[in-house]
C-alpha cells in the first residue's frame, strides 16, 4: 500500500527537524537506537529501504523520492545522495561522500554562467558489493559496478568495470580485483 503524501511528509519533517542531527551509529550506548530510530523513519520515506541499512547522521536525500537501498548498506555520515539514486546490496559508504544530481550549464559564452540554469539530471546507480571511500564525490550519472572500491577522496568522473579499484582527482583505474573480468 502506498503511503499517502502527507504521512511522508511528516515522516521527513520529523528526519530533518530531528533524526538528521541524532549522533552516529557507532556512538557508545546510544547509537544502535539512533541508528534503528533514522532507518525505521526512512523505510517510510524511500521507494525501498532494505534490511539492516543505515542511515548515518547528517546524511541528506532531499525528498527521497524513488531512492533505492538494498540490504546491508548505508549512508554515511554527511553524505548527500540526489533523488531517483538507487544504491544495491552491501555496499559501504564513508563519510562525506557527495553525488551530484546535475551540472550547471555554460556553454553559452554570451549568457552569464548563473542564468544558463542546469544540465539534465542523470540517475545514479551503485551496484552490489561497492565500497566508496571517505570524502568522494560523483559526477552526474555516474554507474558504479559490482564489486567496485573507490578510494578516499576521489572525483568520479566517469564508470568503470565491475571489480575495479579506482582512486585520484578524476578518477583513473588502480587495479582490477578480478583478472578475467
Amino acid at each position: 500500500m502506498r503511503m499517502t503524501f502527507s504521512k511522508k511528509i511528516i515522516f521527513l519533517a520529523l528526519y530533518y527537524s530531528f533524526l538528521y542531527y541524532l549522533p552516529a551509529s557507532t556512538t557508545p550506548i546510544i547509537g544502535k537506537y539512533c541508528r534503528r530510530l533514522r532507518y525505521n523513519c526512512c523505510k517510510h520515506i524511500f521507494r525501498k529501504c532494505g534490511k539492516n541499512v543505515n542511515i548515518e547522521r547528517k546524511a541528506w536525500f532531499g525528498s527521497g523520492v524513488n531512492i533505492i537501498i538494498g540490504d546491508n548498506s548505508g549512508l554515511g555520515i554527511n553524505s548527500s545522495i540526489p533523488n531517483d539514486t538507487i544504491i544495491g546490496e552491501n555496499v559501504m559508504m564513508g563519510p562525506n561522500c557527495y553525488i551530484l544530481q546535475a551540472d550547471h550549464a555554460f556553454d553559452a559564452t554570451n549568457i552569464p554562467m548563473i542564468l544558463q540554469g542546469h544540465s539534465e539530471h542523470k540517475q545514479t546507480i551503485i551496484e552490489d558489493d561497492v565500497w566508496i571511500g571517505r570524502n568522494v564525490s560523483f559526477t552526474n550519472g555516474r554507474h558504479v559496478y559490482k564489486g567496485t572500491i573507490i578510494a578516499l577522496g576521489c572525483v568520479l568522473t566517469k564508470d568503470f568495470p565491475e571489480y575495479s579499484i579506482v582512486g585520484g582527482v578524476p578518477s583513473k583505474l588502480i587495479k582490477k580485483r578480478k583478472t578475467n573480468v
